[in-house]
């Protein structure tokens, strides 16, 4: 493991990584049918994919993040 402390935005990086991956695997499941020609899924599943959207969006506010608490100077607090 690394010795590294997690700076600031890293932990919503990670989160939204890990939601862009379900939902990226929910529009696999839910694109798979339609181009098989088999039953459509229910409209739960559909609602999934649509948290490719949601992780995204995560990950750009802990990438914001990050680069704002780097902008910052080291010896002023936070406002």
């Amino acid at each position: 493991m690394s010795k590294q402390t997690m700076g600031a935005g890293d932990l919503l990086v990670r989160i939204g990584a890990i939601v862009f991956i379900v939902g990226a695997v929910g529009t696999l499941a839910t694109v798979a049918p339609l181009l098989l020609g088999t039953h459509r899924l229910p409209t739960p599943a559909y609602f999934v994919s649509m948290l490719m959207g949601v992780g995204l969006a995560l990950a750009l506010l802990g990438l914001l993040r990050s680069a704002l608490a780097q902008r910052r100077p080291e010896g002023h607090p936070q406002a």
